[in-house]
């Protein structure tokens, strides 16, 4: 197979991931979610917000672990 033929949809309903099956009702929700995520990630104070997040809960320890006795 060539890989012209490999070629996928710029909409990424066939992504060079896998792509994505979504129910064509879903979609119009998919791309407003996908619209407020851009709009997000250039918002300053959304940044530092999930910054916080991450910082808090990704990796460990956590605030949610448990400490040993």
């Amino acid at each position: 197979m060539s890989r012209a033929a490999l070629t996928h949809p710029v909409d990424g309903r066939f992504g060079a991931f896998g792509g994505q099956y979504v129910p064509e009702t879903l979609m119009s929700a998919l791309h407003e979610l996908e619209d407020m995520w851009h709009e997000a990630k250039a918002d300053p104070q959304f940044q530092l917000e999930l910054a916080g997040h991450r910082r808090a809960f990704i990796g460990r320890p956590t605030p949610c672990t448990r400490p040993r006795a």
